[in-house]
């Protein structure tokens, strides 16, 4: 029976770790981690769950040892893994923006362009796409993994640029560096195993999952506004308010009265709610929202 078939979904440990334990908690699904433990649990029996880096999720996915997981863009090209990416998620630890691969020289270094850095030395934990980069681009370079602390290497003379993430270039500044080229735009994304993708069960688990992760992120930054207007204030009120579709209104007990309901940025509401009440609008109620679908 289908309820009594699992699905192995891969949590990537880290950095991304708490936003998208916080991700699928606004879907509706909750992860409790436990020390040391990298199998936490899932409140859903067609689940079950592994943390891993997500730098290794592609080949854990691709090699069928997970069905599914979130990982970056960026580490799919890095392990050239054949999987099927079922969409794009942009999440982030610090903003809901894709993050950026940048080619970073000192500050007061001569070098303007990549083909400025033939012969030198790039120092990365992207290894496998910095050499296709400057392969693609045929600018001879020597490129050297660099096991953490990237942005010192430039400062301490062990590499002539290196090849960083960063969202808003801020870390890369405060080490004294300059950016040259962006190399490649990334961000989260839910993949499976092609075999698993195959399986309708498995598959219709994984819909179910993008379809309610979308729905949360597509929340984030919107509230629903409810309110009771006068029918002669409605032409002002509508004129008024922002929509992704169009309110929901409806009459009250009171003929003279209708009851709108309405989504909007959140961003709009403090502005927007002294504008609704000058109109006439009353009992003006404003909520979270976990899910837009």
């Amino acid at each position: 029976m289908a309820g009594e078939q699992i699905l192995k979904l891969g949590i990537p440990k880290g950095s991304l770790q708490d936003a998208t334990i916080a991700l699928f908690e606004k879907s509706g699904w909750k992860i409790r981690m436990h020390h040391r433990n990298y199998f936490p649990e899932i409140n859903d029996p067609e689940l079950s769950c592994s943390m891993c880096r997500a730098q290794e999720m592609s080949r854990y996915v691709e090699s069928g040892t997970l069905d599914c997981g979130l990982t970056g863009k960026d580490w799919i090209l890095e392990n050239e893994s054949d999987v099927v990416v079922v969409s794009d998620l942009v999440y982030s630890k610090v903003s809901n923006r894709p993050a950026r691969w940048v080619l970073a020289v000192a500050a007061d270094s001569p070098y303007r362009r990549p083909e400025d850095l033939a012969g030198k030395k790039i120092a990365t934990e992207l290894v496998n796409f910095t050499k296709q980069y400057f392969s693609g681009a045929g600018v001879p370079v020597e490129v050297e993994f660099s096991w953490g602390a990237t942005e010192a290497k430039v400062v301490e003379g062990l590499a002539d640029a290196i090849v960083e993430v960063t969202e808003t270039g801020t870390t890369i500044k405060a080490h004294g560096l300059r950016i040259i080229s962006e190399l490649l735009l990334t961000n989260t994304q839910l993949i499976a195993n092609k075999k698993s993708w195959e399986d309708p069960f498995k598959r219709r688990k994984i819909e179910v999952l993008n379809m309610l992760l979308q729905g949360a992120l597509c929340a984030e930054g919107l509230v629903g506004l409810k309110m009771n207007v006068p029918e002669e204030k409605m032409p002002d009120i509508m004129a008024l308010l922002p929509s992704l579709t169009s309110p929901t209104v409806a009459n009250l007990y009171n003929k003279n009265w209708l009851s709108i309901e309405i989504v909007v940025a959140e961003n709009t509401v403090r502005d927007l709610i002294p504008k609704l009440h000058d109109l006439g609008a009353e009992g003006i109620i404003e909520y979270g929202l976990n899910k837009v679908i």
